[in-house]
């Protein structure tokens, strides 16, 4: 009863995102324009109730930050991104192949992600579409592990598209999340890596017991007068040692 139970209020709460994905729509033809801002603010509005509807109970740490950044975190799970986006008006960038995820993809789209295909040699493209919405005051939001992990390790950042955020003059604001069950780590229920299936995944996570989440919010790395590589590096580490304690060349998987 309790998985039919959930499901129910997701179910819900996604046919609230279809009506909102469906005037956004309709307004940007009817302004022949790109509300940017506007689609934020209410995606932020509507991922604050996609996130009540996940079985978790979230604790956040840290200060929000009060100017145009760059988010960086480390990548677990599809949940990272309502769970993250709920805490402040953000743009996403994702993986070409979440546009094709049936209703999922389109609300995706219509939430202003911006999707990157990989391998396709497009990131200076991207780097500068990214840099114009920073320097247009909004925050961005990227995985630069460029792929999920069970959260047990962390693998390498690719510093290319941190680029945006030394070519506006924007800081990098780093993100640890962390997802726990019965006080462990859990790299088995909330992770979604690999070829995993959407519907199957979502059926294991709404039928167990409610984890945790732990999204800590760490401090901001200057971008200007350092190398991409290095900035990476440097948002790497930080993670790194807010998850595991420990300097992330011991963590790193790469």
């Amino acid at each position: 009863m309790r998985l039919y139970l959930r499901l129910a209020r997701l179910l819900a709460v996604l046919g609230l995102g279809l009506l909102m994905a469906a005037a956004m729509a309709v307004l940007q033809r009817a302004s022949r324009g790109e509300p940017a801002a506007l689609r934020q603010r209410l995606s932020r509005w509507y991922l604050l109730r996609l996130s009540g509807a996940l079985p978790f109970r979230v604790e956040v740490q840290g200060q929000l930050p009060t100017a145009p950044m760059l988010w960086v975190s480390n990548h677990v799970s599809w949940t990272d991104i309502p769970l993250l986006g709920m805490l402040a008006p953000l743009a996403f960038l994702s993986k070409a192949e979440v546009r094709d995820w049936p209703l999922a993809g389109w609300l995706a789209q219509q939430a202003g992600t911006l999707f990157i295909r990989r391998g396709a040699g497009d990131s200076v493209r991207l780097n500068r579409q990214l840099a114009t919405q920073l320097r247009q005051g909004r925050n961005l939001l990227i995985f630069p592990e460029g792929t999920s992990t069970d959260g047990r390790v962390l693998r390498t950042f690719h510093g290319r598209l941190l680029s945006s955020a030394i070519e506006a003059g924007v800081p990098v604001q780093p993100v640890a999340i962390r997802y726990l069950r019965d006080g462990a780590l859990d790299s088995e229920i909330a992770p979604f890596i690999g070829d995993a299936d959407l519907l199957n995944h979502l059926l294991r996570l709404f039928a167990a017991d409610t984890g945790s989440v732990q999204i800590q919010l760490l401090a901001p790395l200057a971008s200007q007068g350092v190398a991409r590589n290095e900035l990476a590096r440097r948002a790497q580490a930080a993670i790194a040692a807010a998850l595991y304690g420990e300097p992330e060349e011991q963590r790193d998987a790469a």
